[in-house]
């Protein structure tokens, strides 16, 4: 579904928001937000790749 680089980057993503979230200590409302953060940017991220994929396809079935 998702290339290399798009894993390592969600891998990333979520490694740093649970170290940030479980380790560090500060305000529950920035552990929120940063917990937000990432969750919209890993669902902006699949759903960005899933409209390209549609779109590639759309494109080939009318190449044909």
């Amino acid at each position: 579904m998702f290339s290399g680089v798009q894993e390592a980057f969600i891998l990333a993503l979520m490694l740093v928001s649970v170290f940030a979230i479980l380790y560090i200590d500060m305000s529950i409302m920035y552990k929120v937000g940063i917990a937000v953060l990432v969750f919209s940017v890993i669902f902006l991220m699949t759903l960005a790749t899933q409209i390209l994929r549609e779109q590639k396809e759309t494109a080939k079935q009318q190449k044909a």
